[in-house]
């Protein structure tokens, strides 16, 4: 029996427990009276964290990689049959892994904000050190209790049922998790610095300062894993949607809307001085959705098709949700107030007006989605009815506050400060302004009768058409190397245009795609064919696969316009070894202009039911998702300024 890994990895996370607790001691103590602490320490008991995360998760991946079935981990996910790749991602297939994984993480962010303290005279880092530390002891502990993925099991199978189908299935399992991880537990940076802070009863923008490169990373992979996400769904879930308002796809959005309202207020307060003790709330609960959202998902107390595992862990991240939340307000209440910021937006006509309208709608958005996530789960808590919260309530509560959003992302960055005179305001929208009536006058003109798809499409060409105009009058010579030497120069603004540009194109591909769908249900005998979309559509034959871990039927659907084959579709249904339903996967054929989705109802030898699914530029959303992200990791790219970058869009907007 091989113990030598699993005795391996659980050292490794005793280590990262033992260094976190050391470090919350050491971070705390600094901060009180720097002369008792050596610098030197702090380094070298972040680094044996760090060091604890690696050795664990190397372990971890070497227990898959050598089919050692004596660890519980290895039993549980996976089979001498899967392929190499999934047997690498089954490291964060389940519970016991994925927590490693957020451990791992979690000291690697550590690690990262002990370099940049380099003095234990830095009393905001050295109790940011602390917190982080605290962090790192609850998930540490909970791998080296409740959820030890290195228990030695005493009579070892042979052989192990794998991973969830879902999760061997398509290469997104390697992107999505850890992305949403590196989002999630990024969040802890900014968090730990503003609770250092208010211990110190330390205001001003230096908090923010420290924190706003992790924040922006952290904010940047959350979209992106996100998008991922969805784009998973899209092609494996094989029912044509990408968001069904999921109560784990949920607990992923609503922390991302919040930090999303923090990352503008941020700038508010670093170029005005304002909404200094709202910057505190945010950030103390975004980090808190992070910990109810891992609730949400690891204690199986909502039921979803992202939810892969089930434990124990539950009241031990319930437990410390509450602890995050009531001790960070309660430190709030007690430190706020003489904190707050003195100054306040003079008119509701000005940049920070817009942005304080702009984070009032995030965190609505956020409540709305919190409240249809949770009340069904405190419903059934409460009186053991169960409740179901759908997709229409969702819908009906989203469309309004995306509507708003959109305007004041299109008219933000573009509002002067302190006050906006209509004369100003015509000169930068006027283009823009007419631009967008054009395109929605085209619309309509084009036969487009729905005022909400007419509505998004009029905001959204008046957003893009006003970067652009702001990128034009901006530039000093209308040459790239001169766009490229701007954009370099400005990146946090700049970044935050290209976001912006991309929210709009995720907002045109949604809509798009929602309003002028098509979709079929037909049932085809072998050569027998339905026209759908334009296309001819025959079922051809059925194929049988044998793979090394699966079973996989295809059936072949031509596609023809005229007598010319455009495509061969192939859904199939996959049986994985050891799980008795077979799994369908949908065909997807991407295009710039449209996707065309078919989908298996039923499949026999010589009889298909089809889901048929056209859906106009529907790549677009995958595209604006990524540019979304991308404009978070310009912002956040390049040396940091000792003037920070915020002050730039005001040099921009006279123009």
């Amino acid at each position: 029996m091989n113990t030598v890994l699993p005795a391996a990895g659980w050292s490794g996370a005793m280590l990262g427990l033992a260094a976190s607790i050391v470090l919350a001691l050491l971070g705390f103590r600094a901060q009180r009276n720097p002369g008792r602490v050596r610098h030197a320490r702090l380094r070298v008991t972040a680094w044996c964290m760090l060091g604890g995360g690696v050795l664990s998760m190397s372990a971890l991946v070497g227990a898959l990689l050598t089919d050692n079935f004596a660890m519980s981990y290895v039993a549980e996910v996976h089979s001498r049959s899967t392929p190499l790749f999934f047997t690498i991602t089954s490291a964060w297939a389940s519970l016991g892994g994925s927590l490693v994984l957020w451990a791992l993480v979690l000291a690697g962010y550590t690690a990262v904000v002990a370099r940049q303290v380099r003095s234990v005279e830095d009393r905001l880092g050295t109790g940011a050190l602390g917190v982080m530390g605290v962090v790192g002891t609850f998930f540490f502990g909970l791998v080296t209790t409740v959820a030890n993925p290195f228990t030695i099991m005493a009579n070892p199978p042979a052989d192990g049922p794998g991973a969830n189908p879902l999760l061997r299935d398509h290469i997104m399992v390697a992107f999505h998790p850890p992305m949403l991880y590196l989002g999630f537990v990024g969040f802890t940076v900014p968090f730990a610095f503003a609770m250092s802070a208010l211990l110190l009863r330390q205001g001003g923008v230096d908090w923010l300062r420290r924190s706003r490169r992790a924040n922006l990373v952290a904010w940047s992979f959350l979209t992106g894993g996100l998008v991922l996400g969805a784009w998973w769904s899209y092609e494996v879930l094989g029912w044509g949607g990408y968001w069904a308002w999921d109560p784990v796809e949920n607990a992923a959005l609503i922390p991302w809307l919040v930090a999303t309202a923090f990352l503008h207020s941020a700038v508010v307060q670093v170029k005005r001085g304002m909404l200094q003790s709202w910057n505190f709330v945010l950030v103390l609960a975004t980090f808190a959705l992070t910990i109810l959202g891992t609730f949400l998902t690891r204690s199986s107390v909502v039921v979803s098709v992202h939810s892969f595992s089930q434990s124990a862990v539950g009241p031990a991240l319930l437990g410390f949700f509450v602890l995050v939340l009531g001790g960070g307000f309660t430190l709030f209440a007690l430190r706020g107030e003489r904190m707050a910021s003195q100054s306040r937006p003079e008119r509701l006509a000005s940049r920070e007006g817009v942005f304080l309208v702009n984070n009032l709608l995030l965190t609505v958005f956020a409540f709305v989605v919190l409240t249809g996530t949770v009340y069904p789960v405190l419903v059934e808590a409460v009186t053991g009815a169960q409740v179901s919260v759908g997709r229409p309530f969702f819908d009906r509560m989203a469309v309004p506050l995306s509507l708003g959003l959109l305007l004041a992302m299109g008219i933000g960055p573009f509002t002067p400060y302190r006050h906006a005179t209509l004369g100003v305001m015509w000169t930068r929208l006027r283009v823009p302004l007419l631009t967008a009536s054009s395109a929605a006058a085209a619309m309509v003109l084009a036969g487009v009768r729905d005022p909400g798809v007419v509505l998004v499409m009029f905001l959204v060409s008046a957003s893009a058409a006003a970067t652009v105009r702001q990128l034009v009058v901006t530039v000093p010579q209308p040459r790239p190397a001169a766009v490229w030497r701007l954009l370099r120069s400005q990146r946090a603004y700049w970044g935050g245009q290209l976001a912006h540009l991309g929210v709009a194109v995720v907002a045109l591909a949604i809509v798009s795609s929602s309003a002028f769908a098509q979709r079929a249900t037909v049932t085809l005998d072998r050569g027998a064919s339905a026209e759908f979309a334009g296309y001819s559509v025959t079922f051809e034959k059925t194929e049988r696969h044998e793979l090394s871990d699966r079973t996989s039927t295809d059936a072949h659907i031509v596609l023809r316009q005229g007598d010319r084959v455009v495509r061969v579709a192939e859904p199939r249904l996959n049986a994985f070894a050891g799980r008795p339903q077979a799994v369908g996967q949908p065909s997807v054929w991407p295009g710039a202009a449209q996707d065309v989705y078919v989908a298996l109802g039923a499949l026999e030898d010589d009889r298909v039911v089809l889901n048929l699914y056209r859906y106009p530029l529907m790549s677009w959303l995958w595209a604006g998702g990524a540019l979304v992200a991308a404009g978070g990791f310009w912002a956040v790219s390049g040396r940091p300024r000792r003037k920070t970058e915020e002050a730039a869009p005001e040099v921009v907007s006279r123009a």
